[in-house]
């Protein structure tokens, strides 16, 4: 059983990558859902499919290498917030990855944001985790 399935996810990511993986699959859940369309949208990512047909649905991702030097395209995966110690940020102390480089994905009243996103809406969370 996990106790942390946020951190289950970046782990298997990050295991994938370091094994050069092309594909990873990943058990379904709402928050990795969004979080693997934030991936996506930020260009992390390659591509993803949801597949609903087992029980517990699964994340197929297709993990993006650079062609040439065949490093990928995530160089980083952080949790930050864990069950044991909650962080949350109001809208004035939301963090800035690498400079602006990176994303932190948050867990706000709106949904799943960035922190790009939730500075437009003016709102701060729970901080779920930094991607670099």
């Amino acid at each position: 059983m996990v106790t942390d399935p946020i951190a289950d996810y970046l782990t298997r990511i990050r295991n994938a990558i370091m094994a050069n993986y092309k594909v990873v699959e990943i058990p379904s859940s709402k928050i990795k859902k969004e979080i693997t369309r934030i991936l996506f949208d930020y260009g992390y990512i390659l591509n993803y499919k949801f597949e609903e047909n087992t029980k517990p649905g699964t994340i197929k991702i297709a993990l993006k290498y650079h062609p040439k030097t065949k490093l990928s395209a995530i160089n980083s995966l952080e949790r930050v917030s864990k069950p044991g110690l909650r962080k949350y940020v109001n809208a004035e102390k939301l963090p800035r990855v690498k400079n602006g480089l990176g994303i932190a994905i948050l867990s706000t009243s709106q949904g799943i944001l960035t922190d790009k996103e939730a500075k437009k809406l003016n709102i701060g969370g729970e901080i779920l985790c930094y991607i670099s």
